[in-house]
């Protein structure tokens, strides 16, 4: 069962006893996948992408400071600023084994070496990270308590909560009234006040029993309800010079003077409820960033920033590439024709690597009788994700949380020997989960996804040489993108988990041995792993640096057991197969948010949705433009006119809508039997025949370089 990070669900009611219920065996799928390839190229001139090549390419609170710091996890990301097509941005370089690093030029890292090669050197800002530096750990531990302590001060009739450190920053959680922006301001300066006056933090240790009685006369009723849930005596508590203290286990700097406060910024405040829990009090939380010196800060601003350019939910609206509808609920995803162009593109080139890596293709239904969940176990451990039960002729229907089951039934059908495996399916399954409407986030958390799934059926001693086939495939997908940097962890057995101690120790091996013969360095998460068996989690990096879990490989041991499925091995006795299951996207709606951010919008050209436009000078030309667009589609070139506006609107808007190229149409060139190009990447490429543009894009197009 792969748990996707966009985990989503729509609402039961709207369903239908109609739901189809067939499923497609994998025959049925190329028949019915030429059914509906030929009705979509016939309708619109697509250009299937190409494949790039690459058969040649290899508690935070009261919690322990030595758990948050280990120096194996240590991590110095440096940002490189510079100015490129898409205006400010930055880049991130990690240190990592480069015998585990695949070496792939992309047309993003062209540009940028043009650009670096142009401007000269970069100015880079090394900016630490908690895992990585004790120091700045400390800042933004020391930063939450001297901002509670100046909101109090400010406040005094507010009620403080808990303040711990974040990735980033910190945050505090305060139950008072609403706060300003002017609100920061102030307290900002407080802050600085108590900064400027070196104020010792110092650690106590007191009973129990004197922490509450502290803590009553101070009247703070969320730090009772927190003094009961830690479990440790004695108690801590940091005091900041003799007028304010917390319970807290630390670590603090000495004193509040350690703290550049040029390199503290109040961010923003939110609503948060007491615990998560919506039934308590809303309270005000107050994020901040705090940094070891002000270029640190100013590097992490300007990547805040260029972070807030590539946010995928304005740039899905301004390149009208996908919307959620209000009318409809939310967490549901409705593809616009440009987006579902890219959606598209990925799914074909999904298919055919897939298929190119022998796996049979699979549809299956939206919906299953109830009884098949209780079977697979997910209405008793996953009940909280589904939605409601349909009642369908006096019979419970259930939307799916996730495609395992159907692959198991299609797996079922028939018996099978130990020379049939291993067995590979993969479908791109919609399923549905359910979330709260607070925690819906754009495309990144959603109720309705399609995962890119499949499931592996073998022999235990199969498992190695699969997972490195999985392995291989994922890495050829991804490159696809240009996604080459990749941080993996393996998980083990946790305490609890099914399966005898001599099958977990073979397939924990056969993950170590596959990971090990690809060359990939990776983290062992002890204890990490489903209860029904050791996984591999991939987490890729964009262009910011950022990382993001994508693939995801897990072995079970539990659903073959719960769902009784066996072959024939060569005594003619029946024995039980290994499953894998198996995500190299995770979801396409999570996977096509991340290539949005990663690319800013600007889809390279073999990607983006059109990749010509056509421009008029005058409406006179109006003819020639459609006759050129219609030679473009000819040749698998996404193209389209553009007109009605005066020419340097017309260019405009198509900057602003991020179109690769534009072939603008004067009465010279009609006169030529040509069209002037202008180049996103390029800008201005000059005068030549239609035959020249239409070979130099497929060429671009093709080989994945620019124009």
């Amino acid at each position: 069962m792969i748990h996707c990070s966009s985990p989503c669900k729509c609402n039961s009611s709207s369903m239908h006893a109609a739901l189809a219920t067939l499923s497609y065996t994998p025959k049925m799928f190329i028949l019915q996948r030429m059914a509906s390839s030929y009705s979509l190229f016939t309708s619109s001139a697509f250009l299937s992408a190409p494949l790039l090549k690459t058969s040649t390419l290899p508690s935070h609170f009261h919690s322990n400071l030595t758990r948050l710091v280990s120096p194996a996890s240590c991590e110095l990301r440096v940002f490189a600023i510079y100015k490129n097509r898409n205006g400010f941005s930055t880049s991130l370089a990690v240190a990592t084994d480069s015998s585990s690093q695949t070496s792939v030029s992309t047309e993003n890292e062209k540009l940028e070496q043009t650009q670096k090669d142009k401007t000269g050197n970069f100015e880079k800002v090394v900016l630490p990270s908690n895992e990585s530096s004790e120091k700045l750990l400390r800042i933004r531990h020391s930063c939450a308590h001297v901002m509670a302590m100046a909101v109090q001060r400010i406040f005094p009739d507010a009620k403080v909560t808990i303040g711990p450190w974040i990735e980033n920053g910190f945050y505090y959680d305060f139950d008072m009234e609403p706060l300003t922006d002017r609100d920061l301001k102030k307290i900002k300066k407080e802050m600085d006040r108590i900064i400027g006056k070196n104020l010792p933090l110092i650690r106590e240790e007191v009973s129990r029993h004197e922490a509450q009685r502290r803590i009553m006369a101070l009247n703070e009723p969320y730090k009772l309800e927190i003094l009961e849930s830690i479990k440790e005596d004695p108690i801590t508590i940091y005091h900041i010079g003799n007028e304010w203290w917390d319970l807290c286990a630390g670590p603090h700097l000495e004193s509040t003077g350690k703290i550049n406060r040029k390199a503290v910024e109040l961010e923003s405040v939110a609503g948060a409820y007491w615990r998560g829990d919506e039934k308590k009090p809303m309270l005000q939380r107050i994020y901040g960033t705090a940094w070891e010196n002000e270029e640190q800060l100013k590097a992490y601003l300007h990547f805040k920033q260029e972070a807030k350019r590539r946010d995928h939910r304005r740039l899905g609206q301004d390149l009208d590439l996908f919307s959620i509808q209000n009318e409809a609920g939310g967490g549901l995803v409705f593809w616009h024709p440009k987006g579902a162009i890219v959606r598209h593109i990925i799914e074909d080139l999904w298919r055919k690597i897939h298929i190119e890596h022998d796996y049979d293709m699979l549809y299956t239904p939206h919906v299953a009788r109830a009884d098949l969940w209780q079977i697979s176990g997910h209405l008793d451990f996953y009940k909280e994700n589904m939605y409601d039960q349909m009642n369908i002729e006096d019979e419970l229907y259930q939307l799916r949380p996730m495609n395992c089951p159907y692959h198991i039934l299609v797996y079922k059908r028939k018996l099978h020997s130990y020379q049939d495996f291993p067995i590979r399916v993969a479908e791109l399954g919609t399923v549905y989960r359910y979330e709260l409407s607070g925690s819906l986030h754009g495309l990144f958390r959603v109720r309705g996804f399609t995962q890119d799934d499949a499931h592996i059926f073998c022999l235990s001693d199969q498992i190695k040489d699969e997972i490195r086939g999985v392995l291989d495939l994922t890495e050829e997908m991804l490159l696809q993108f240009g996604f080459s940097k990749y941080e993996v962890n393996l998980s083990t057995r946790p305490e609890k988990a099914v399966g005898g101690d001599d099958i977990w120790e073979r397939a924990t091996s056969a993950l170590k041995e596959a990971l090990d013969d690809k060359g990939w360095s990776y983290e062992i998460d002890e204890g990490g792993g489903a209860f029904y068996g050791p996984k591999i989690d991939l987490k890729i990096e964009d262009a910011l640096g950022r990382k993001w879990q994508c693939s995801t490989i897990q072995v079970d041991f539990n659903l073959p057991q719960r769902f009784d499925i066996t072959y024939v091995d060569s005594n003619s006795e029946k024995k039980r197969p290994i499953m894998i299951h198996r995500a190299v996207l995770g979801s396409l709606e999570r996977f096509f948010g991340v290539l949005i951010e990663h690319y800013a919008g600007d889809f390279p050209l073999w990607l983006s949705p059109i990749q010509a436009r056509i421009l008029p000078v005058t409406d006179s030309q109006l003819e020639y433009c459609k006759e050129v667009a219609k030679i473009l589609k000819a040749n698998g070139i996404r193209a389209e006119v553009c007109h009605g506006e005066r020419l340097p609107k017309l260019i405009r808007n198509a900057e602003t809508q991020k179109v690769p190229l534009m072939a603008v149409v004067g009465a010279k060139e009609i006169e030529t039997s040509t069209v002037t190009v202008r180049s996103r990447f390029g800008g201005d490429v000059g005068t030549m025949t239609i035959d020249d543009f239409v070979g130099r894009t497929k060429f671009a197009i093709e080989n994945r370089t620019s124009f």
